[in-house]
């Protein structure tokens, strides 16, 4: 038997009642501090449709759950849900989208998992925790080399942005005290920060919040599903 708890905010998500309806599933619906699901008490998974990882995005939401699953000391997943089609009208550029990605998988180590809807993510859920139960404890947590502590993971995600180093991360992060913050900052910001010049602060906010063409069929590569 399968034991999650899910938090209470995905009561209505439809999930929920999946998850229930299983014979292999003993559920628990309560608040979690962090996450939407905690899976046999060890992996901990962050589910967004695909418009909540662009809103997420918009306001700075993202990097600083990111950063407290990263720092969760469980396993931990994010599953985005839904197709490629989802984004037409969300006025955000694939290099924005494509940068988070790019923040949470490389520099936060976080795994990114894809469903097309409620019941494959149901799938994905039931498949992690059984190969989880096969695997055991025989595999560490985070093989290899990472970054420790929250500063040093906000390092990390800003030095994913264009033309921001060590250096730079570190002084955006000391001018606007949080990696939330620098994603909010306007260009006029930015540029007050020592070594940020006009040119680098309107490639972070092209980067962050500029909108472009909608998605198409044309852009499904990165959603393919």
């Amino acid at each position: 038997m399968i034991e999650i708890i899910a938090d209470d905010r995905e009561r209505a998500s439809g999930l929920v009642g999946l998850l229930r309806n299983r014979d292999d599933v003993s559920l628990l619906v309560q608040r979690l501090a962090l996450g939407d699901y905690l899976i046999d008490g060890t992996l901990l998974v962050e589910r967004k449709r695909l418009l909540d990882l662009v809103a997420s995005i918009k306001d700075g939401r993202l990097f600083s759950q990111g950063c407290r699953l990263a720092g969760s000391g469980l396993r931990v997943a994010m599953i985005l849900e839904g197709t490629g089609k989802d984004l037409a009208d969300c006025g955000m550029r694939r290099e924005a989208i494509q940068g988070a990605l790019i923040g949470l998988t490389l520099f936060m180590g976080i795994p990114l998992l894809r469903s097309r809807d409620q019941a494959e993510t149901a799938q994905l859920m039931m498949f992690a925790a059984c190969q989880g139960r096969r695997v055991g404890t025989s595999v560490p947590l985070r093989p290899g080399p990472g970054p420790r502590g929250k500063s040093r993971i906000q390092s990390r995600v800003l030095q994913g942005l264009p033309g921001v180093g060590p250096r730079r991360a570190q002084r955006l992060l000391e001018t606007f005290g949080s990696l939330e913050a620098v994603m909010r900052a306007d260009i006029e910001g930015l540029t007050s920060v020592p070594g940020i010049g006009r040119s680098t602060a309107e490639a972070i906010r092209w980067v962050v919040r500029e909108a472009g063409p909608a998605y198409g069929d044309a852009d499904d590569a990165i959603f393919p599903l």
